[in-house]
């Protein structure tokens, strides 16, 4: 069988799901919510918009204008504290996001990656009910994904999920099911993603060509299906300036490698088979 650390993951064709290791949430947690026929009526969420809180039950949330909505709390800076937000852009949507830690940064990289919508930090206050009373959570991400259907995330290394977060968790679980919307944990990611597409992402913004290196380097690839990407570089007629081109390909998919080992020159490069565009 092949191990964890074998994983093939292509760079031109994987999934979102093909990268993350999410948390899987134990089976007597839900037994905890509080459901039945009418959970959808008492549960609510409370968005951000124009400036305003508005507060719908669960089961309305689909009229919601949920590109209008605001993070329901604000990232904060202070002297001494354990986790490290910032803004993060990306080049899917063309402006910057706002995070809290720097997992939550790497998520959304990778959704950078896999050319998402539109991501929504923070994006409502979820009130749901359970055994011990109620309870409240705030999800870390909603994100509008390229087939148009919305992933709704939270991101938590799994040595730091508690009782109380697993809760939450299926609290939110139980919403996204009732929305239609995908749901996960994001606790940890398969070996070397990310140590690669934070190579590849020092090149994806848009870059001039006039020396039709990407050209070369193209053509150099359909020679050569698997060609090594020291020879690929090595074989245009500005090699230094070709690598950063090749991981500009390789971020928008023309070109590809494995993400699922380390990125370097004795890595196979083959012809991208994505359509995503410059």
């Amino acid at each position: 069988m092949e191990t964890r650390d074998c994983i093939r993951v292509p760079s031109d064709t994987c999934a979102l799901e093909e990268l993350v290791v999410p948390y899987a949430v134990g089976g007597g947690v839900r037994d905890r919510l509080l459901l039945g026929e009418t959970w959808s009526r008492r549960w609510s969420v409370t968005w951000r918009l124009h400036g305003g809180e508005v507060v719908w039950a669960v089961r309305d949330v689909a009229g919601v204008s949920l590109l209008s909505s605001e993070p329901v709390r604000r990232f904060s800076w202070r002297a001494g504290q354990r986790h490290r937000p910032g803004l993060q852009f990306m080049v899917s949507t063309g402006r910057h996001h706002g995070f809290e830690s720097l997992e939550e940064q790497r998520l959304l990289l990778a959704l950078d990656f896999v050319t998402v919508v539109e991501v929504l930090p923070q994006p409502f206050l979820l009130s749901f009910e359970h055994a011990g009373g109620r309870g409240s959570h705030t999800p870390d991400f909603l994100a509008v994904m390229p087939s148009g259907g919305l992933w709704l995330f939270d991101v938590r290394p799994r040595q730091l999920v508690h009782e109380s977060d697993e809760l939450k968790f299926a609290a939110a679980a139980e919403m996204a099911a009732a929305c239609g919307w995908h749901y996960t944990v994001v606790s940890g990611w398969q070996p070397h993603v990310q140590s690669t597409l934070d190579q590849l992402s020092a090149q994806r913004r848009p870059l001039e060509d006039p020396l039709a290196l990407q050209g070369q380097l193209e053509t150099a690839v359909d020679r050569c299906p698997g060609i090594v990407f020291g020879d690929l570089v090595d074989g245009t007629s500005l090699p230094a300036v070709a690598r950063a081109h090749a991981l500009h390909l390789l971020w928008h998919r023309r070109l590809a490698v494995d993400l699922g080992r380390p990125l370097g020159d004795g890595s196979p490069v083959w012809e991208g088979r994505s359509e995503a565009s410059l």
